[in-house]
Protein backbone atom coordinates (compact mmCIF):
# COMPACT_ATOMS: atom_id res chain seq x y z
CA UNK A 1 0.00 0.00 0.00
CA UNK A 2 1.40 3.55 -0.81
CA UNK A 3 1.63 5.50 2.35
CA UNK A 4 2.68 2.61 4.30
CA UNK A 5 6.04 2.17 6.17
CA UNK A 6 7.92 -1.25 6.11
CA UNK A 7 7.39 -2.62 10.02
CA UNK A 8 4.30 -0.40 10.88
CA UNK A 9 2.45 -0.93 13.39
CA UNK A 10 -0.91 -1.33 11.96
CA UNK A 11 -2.05 -4.69 10.04
CA UNK A 12 -4.02 -4.67 6.92
CA UNK A 13 -6.95 -4.25 8.50
CA UNK A 14 -6.31 -0.75 9.39
CA UNK A 15 -6.66 -1.53 13.42
CA UNK A 16 -3.28 -1.07 15.43
CA UNK A 17 -1.73 -4.69 16.53
CA UNK A 18 -2.65 -5.25 19.73
CA UNK A 19 0.16 -6.88 22.27
CA UNK A 20 -0.78 -10.08 24.41
CA UNK A 21 -1.03 -8.74 27.86
CA UNK A 22 1.34 -9.98 30.37
CA UNK A 23 -0.36 -13.64 31.71
CA UNK A 24 -0.34 -14.47 35.52
CA UNK A 25 -1.00 -17.82 36.37
CA UNK A 26 -3.52 -18.53 39.01
CA UNK A 27 -3.12 -21.98 40.96
CA UNK A 28 -5.09 -22.58 43.98
CA UNK A 29 -4.22 -25.89 45.49
CA UNK A 30 -7.13 -28.03 47.61
CA UNK A 31 -5.98 -29.64 50.70
CA UNK A 32 -7.91 -33.02 52.43
CA UNK A 33 -10.79 -32.26 50.28
CA UNK A 34 -11.11 -28.72 51.71
CA UNK A 35 -13.18 -27.38 48.48
CA UNK A 36 -15.07 -24.34 50.57
CA UNK A 37 -11.44 -23.29 51.65
CA UNK A 38 -9.86 -23.45 48.35
CA UNK A 39 -12.68 -21.37 47.02
CA UNK A 40 -12.79 -19.06 49.48
CA UNK A 41 -9.10 -18.52 48.73
CA UNK A 42 -9.66 -18.61 45.16
CA UNK A 43 -12.29 -15.61 45.36
CA UNK A 44 -9.33 -13.86 47.42
CA UNK A 45 -7.19 -13.93 45.40
CA UNK A 46 -9.23 -12.78 42.16
CA UNK A 47 -10.55 -9.88 44.10
CA UNK A 48 -6.99 -9.10 45.11
CA UNK A 49 -6.05 -8.91 41.58
CA UNK A 50 -9.02 -7.05 40.29
CA UNK A 51 -10.37 -9.92 38.13
CA UNK A 52 -13.60 -9.63 39.46
CA UNK A 53 -13.88 -6.15 38.84
CA UNK A 54 -13.21 -6.05 36.26
CA UNK A 55 -15.23 -8.93 34.92
CA UNK A 56 -18.19 -6.72 36.45
CA UNK A 57 -17.44 -3.30 34.33
CA UNK A 58 -17.08 -5.60 30.99
CA UNK A 59 -20.86 -7.18 31.55
CA UNK A 60 -21.81 -4.98 29.74
CA UNK A 61 -20.38 -1.49 27.72
CA UNK A 62 -19.95 1.59 29.63
CA UNK A 63 -19.87 4.64 27.57
CA UNK A 64 -15.91 6.44 27.35
CA UNK A 65 -17.45 9.65 28.72
CA UNK A 66 -18.86 7.03 31.99
CA UNK A 67 -15.62 5.72 32.25
CA UNK A 68 -13.71 9.05 32.52
CA UNK A 69 -16.27 10.34 35.00
CA UNK A 70 -15.55 6.81 36.84
CA UNK A 71 -11.68 6.78 36.83
CA UNK A 72 -12.26 10.35 37.97
CA UNK A 73 -14.06 9.38 40.68
CA UNK A 74 -11.56 6.35 41.62
CA UNK A 75 -8.91 8.49 41.26
CA UNK A 76 -10.08 11.43 43.44
CA UNK A 77 -11.00 8.32 46.33
CA UNK A 78 -7.54 7.08 46.18
CA UNK A 79 -6.70 10.30 47.24
CA UNK A 80 -8.35 11.31 50.04
CA UNK A 81 -7.23 7.46 51.56
CA UNK A 82 -4.10 8.28 50.74
CA UNK A 83 -4.36 11.68 52.45
CA UNK A 84 -6.25 10.66 55.30
CA UNK A 85 -3.34 8.11 55.62
CA UNK A 86 -0.37 11.01 56.13
CA UNK A 87 -2.63 13.18 57.78
CA UNK A 88 -2.55 11.22 61.39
Amino acid sequence: MPGREKGSSESGSGLPCLTPREEKRLEIKVQNDQIESAIKSLKRQLIKDGILKELKNRRSYEKPSVRKKRKQREARRRRQKAARKFSR
